[in-house]
């Protein structure tokens, strides 16, 4: 990738992190998504079933813009 930069921050503690469910998982125990709250500059995400297993981060501007799209309601997940 030339010419991009990459800003390193310091990887969030998905042990002490508070999850949330996601509003789009459903109730009956499938497509569960995890999201954690009061991380600077990334969002921890997780799969509710594996809780122990490992969490994706997304750049806090990337989720927002991401959860923005979901919310015109124009992709259904």
């Amino acid at each position: 990738m030339r010419g991009a930069t990459v800003e390193r921050t310091s990887r969030p503690d998905p042990s002490v992190a508070v999850w949330r469910r996601s509003s789009y998982s459903n109730q009956e125990g499938g497509n569960c998504v995890e999201v954690a709250d009061g991380f600077r500059a990334v969002v921890p995400v997780r799969d509710s079933k594996a809780p122990h297993g490992p969490a994706l981060c997304f750049e806090a501007v990337s989720w927002a813009a991401f959860i923005g799209e979901l919310k015109t309601d124009r992709h259904r997940v």
